[in-house]
């Protein structure tokens, strides 16, 4: 298992130095190639209620997916992160300029002073951050295990989008037992569906 962690963290660390390594420009291109490609996805466009996040760095940007979304007339759902609890509360956004906080984590969360919270079995799709990820659906994250316990939570008709740049895709995520795999992957060059 430490071997496992280990290596994990050798990917966060190798993946962190690829994107950092990308002109800005070319990062643009990819998030949108990627944006174009889920707005042609039908999951996406046939779902009412969906999950979304706010990225750090290294992660695909979702902002302009969230404005778009609101353009689609979707319900906005972000994840509120309790830290100490260890757990996600789904928030339904209806503002990113009034509804954002700053959150320990160093990025924006809904505020729970100005956003209601929603039940996991609203959602019609979620789409899921990685730093890395597989063509089975296997994910490295920040490290912190949010979405590992999320994602088994959504109901099955939920599906689980991650979102990456095909620099991302790895040959094989290194699994332990409590880690999730999404349903599908979406780069900047294809679909990926859970082989």
């Amino acid at each position: 298992m430490e071997e496992i962690q280990e290596k994990k963290q050798e990917i966060r660390v190798e993946m962190a130095q690829k994107i950092d390594g990308l002109a800005t420009e070319t990062v643009k291109g990819k998030t949108k190639a990627i944006e174009e490609r889920l707005f042609e996805f039908a999951n996406f466009l046939e779902a009412r209620i969906v999950l979304l996040y706010m990225p750090v760095p290294t992660e695909v940007d979702t902002l302009e997916i969230i404005h778009r979304s609101y353009l689609y007339n979707k319900i906005v759902v972000l994840p509120g992160f309790a830290p100490n609890a260890g757990k996600v509360v789904l928030y339904k956004v209806g503002d990113l300029d009034k509804d954002l906080v700053p959150s320990a984590r160093g990025n924006l969360e809904p505020n729970p002073k100005r956003c209601k919270s929603v039940p996991l079995d609203c959602l019609d799709i979620a789409l899921v951050p990685g730093l890395a990820m597989d063509e089975k659906g296997g994910r490295v994250g920040l490290g912190k295990g949010y979405y590992d316990r999320l994602i088994p939570e959504l109901p099955i008709t939920t599906r689980k989008v991650g979102l990456v740049f095909e620099d991302q895709i790895i040959p094989a995520v290194p699994m332990e037992s409590h880690d999730r795999h999404v349903d599908i992957v979406i780069t900047e060059n294809r679909v990926i569906y859970k082989i």
